[in-house]
């Protein structure tokens, strides 16, 4: 499991106008169950992704689809963890 973390890089005018295109990107992967937990961090610095992937390639491929990453509006931080307990209905997630 991944945590995928944004920081915004650019006026919020330039990521405002990339967001209906970075939400397709999120729809598509929630569809291919690659993304578990989304959203915007508080204050609106950027974002938080929890991705489920096989290594860090694959979240870095993910990652470069981005329309924020392609746009250059965000940097990202990848963090892995290895979930060990979870709440009732997401057992599919453990490690």
């Amino acid at each position: 499991m991944f945590i995928i973390l944004l920081n915004y890089t650019k006026p919020m005018a330039e990521v405002d106008a990339v967001i209906p295109a970075h939400i397709e990107y999120l729809d598509r992967y929630y569809q291919l169950d690659k993304f578990v937990l989304s959203g915007r961090k508080r204050p609106r610095t950027g974002g938080v992704i929890l991705c489920h992937a096989s290594n860090k390639d694959e979240v870095w491929a993910i990652i470069a689809e981005d329309p924020f990453f392609i746009e250059k509006v965000a940097d990202y931080d990848v963090l892995e963890f290895l979930p060990t307990k979870t709440a009732a209905g997401l057992e599919r997630y453990l490690a």
